[in-house]
């Protein structure tokens, strides 16, 4: 496979495509996605190609940024942005890994607390906790969830 970024070619394609198709809102949201992540590449002190795992952070976040937008948008009556956000988030979303169900992520933090016999540290052992988990879930759930899950079952 090589080094090359897969999931960075797939959104150039996807990209080129949603420009063939007139596809403007799609496109619009890829373009920024890929600026994101050039703007990434080059932000150390020599430029490099991303892993997939760096994209999926990327992206992650993106979409993260979109959805509070959203929320803000709608909560402050400007429904037509709201909408807008959403769109962008979902198009984002589809070049994630499948996100976790909450029962996926409650089965993952009692596996991860009795993993590191936290259960018996309680709240101490939560970076602990969050240390086993943050690989696991990396890219396919959102972090504070996760974090809430684990304060709920250690508290």
């Amino acid at each position: 496979m090589g080094l090359m970024s897969t999931l960075k070619d797939q959104l150039r394609t996807d990209l080129t495509s949603a420009m063939k198709a007139r596809d403007k809102d799609r496109a619009g949201t890829l373009r920024m996605v890929m600026a994101s992540i050039t703007e990434a590449e080059v932000a150390g002190k020599e430029a490099k190609e991303l892993t997939d795992d760096e994209i999926i952070t990327i992206l992650t976040r993106e979409a993260k940024k979109r959805r509070e937008a959203a929320t803000a948008f709608a909560e402050g009556g400007r429904t037509e942005q709201a909408e807008k956000e959403t769109a962008e988030a979902a198009v984002i979303t589809e070049y994630l890994p499948a996100q976790l169900s909450a029962e996926e992520i409650s089965d993952l933090v009692s596996k991860a607390i009795a993993q590191t016999g936290a259960a018996e540290e309680g709240m101490r052992a939560m970076g602990k906790v969050m240390g086993v988990l943050t690989p696991q879930t990396k890219g396919r759930a959102d972090g504070g969830a996760v974090a809430a899950e684990v304060r709920k079952q250690l508290g």
